[in-house]
């Protein structure tokens, strides 16, 4: 794991990581995933491939979730205490932009509501989804932020973003240097 960046935003912290998302040591990561809870390729696949069976398992109890919504498993194996099923929007289905924004904010209502302090998310819809890397990582950026700032008793205090790629690191960097 490589700290890129991080920036405070009143008693939080928005972090920005190059690395694995499966590995990070935080009190929920977030999984982008389909309305059907399916963790069949790209990020989703990886955090069942790691954490195991029961996260697939506990996904179908949980059943069809709709887009800007998110489910709640156990973590399996993996080092977080919960995974967090954000289902952000396909690129070509309509409101896309909208839709992201209620994903990102409800994964982080979902780790709020548990008392969780930190949070890690990947670049959502931004793979096999087809969003745009610059908006997502604008979209995303900007909505942890505004959650922070307007929701400041929030037992979340670090929300963080873990980006495997270069690629989509460097949107997220143009978006890390846009905080004051």
């Amino acid at each position: 794991m490589e700290l890129i960046s991080e920036k405070t935003i009143g008693s939080a912290k928005i972090r920005l990581v190059k690395g694995d998302i499966t590995d990070r040591q935080v009190d929920a990561i977030v999984n982008a995933a389909n309305s059907h809870l399916q963790h069949g390729g790209g990020v989703a696949a990886a955090i069942v491939k790691k954490g195991g069976a029961v996260i697939q398992q506990e996904s179908d109890r949980a059943g069809y979730t709709p887009v800007g919504t998110a489910a709640v498993t156990q973590a399996g194996k993996l080092p977080c205490k919960a995974v967090i099923h954000a289902v952000g929007p396909q690129m070509g289905e309509g409101n896309e932009d909208e839709k992201l924004k209620n994903a990102v904010v409800n994964s982080i209502k979902a780790a709020a509501e548990r008392g969780f302090t930190s949070i890690s998310m990947p670049a959502i819809s931004s793979g096999i989804f087809g969003f745009p890397k610059d908006r997502c990582a604008q979209v995303l950026v900007g909505q942890s932020r505004r959650y922070l700032e307007e929701n400041p008793s929030s037992s979340v205090k670090i929300i963080e973003f873990c980006i495997f790629d270069d690629a989509t690191l460097e949107y997220f960097k143009r978006e890390f240097g846009k905080l004051t």
